[in-house]
């Protein structure tokens, strides 16, 4: 599907903003947003408008960093504390991806460290960035107190839960309403991070991404 005029407006500008960092030593970009915000597909749009002058993009997502299912729902399977608290192996990710995406890093990182179907741990061999790549993450959670340092530019992706449940039904088969108990252990342990982490003032592009046809930018910094 062709993106429209307002789409590639707005992901042409989040590009020259990190086009505006770059200094060819390599960047990491995070791309935060709720249970069907539209992380992933903004994710990807933005990594191939990257790639478009010829710049080295890597693309990670969070979703395959996820602890093994004892340790996620070692709170409850329907806890919204632990969805939040314990959803993600961030010690993995930081050793796999941020650390080699890092000043001074070897640019050898594995993309996986975890497969949620099977619940097996990966550990495969380490791939090798070009140098000077672009590191674009999507994920949940990702202006945590220990994550917000490592972004040279972050975006969130405002989208009420009413326009995520509905998106989620669609692709999932989940309940449209977020108030539905089905949905309680996300909708709460994202409610959770809002007031911990007050990730919409932590961005640096604040997206309101209701329309996916015209995505807004909020705020920037």
């Amino acid at each position: 599907m062709t993106a429209s005029a307002d789409r590639c407006a707005t992901l042409r500008h989040v590009a020259d903003r990190i086009a505006e960092l770059d200094d060819g030593g390599g960047l990491r970009i995070g791309v935060d947003g709720v249970d069907g915000a539209g992380k992933t597909v903004l994710a990807d749009e933005l990594a191939a408008q990257l790639r478009v002058p010829g710049r080295p993009v890597v693309r990670v997502s969070l979703d395959d960093f996820h602890h093994v299912r004892a340790v996620r729902h070692r709170q409850g399977r329907d806890s919204p504390r632990g969805f939040w608290e314990d959803s993600y192996d961030y010690d993995r990710f930081r050793r796999d991806v941020l650390e080699p995406f890092g000043p001074g890093g070897s640019r050898r990182y594995r993309a996986a460290a975890h497969d949620l179907e099977t619940d097996v741990v990966l550990d495969g061999e380490p791939c090798a960035a070009d140098p000077g790549a672009v590191l674009i993450v999507d994920g949940l959670f990702l202006h945590r107190d220990e994550l917000v340092p490592v972004w040279d530019l972050s975006v969130f992706l405002d989208v009420p839960f009413e326009e995520t449940a509905r998106r989620m039904a669609d692709r999932d088969g989940t309940s449209p309403d977020p108030d539905h108990p089905g949905m309680r252990r996300y909708v709460e342990g994202q409610r959770l991070y809002f007031a911990a982490c007050a990730p919409q003032d932590r961005a640096t592009i604040l997206i309101d991404n209701r329309d996916f046809a015209a995505p807004r930018i909020i705020r920037e910094r």
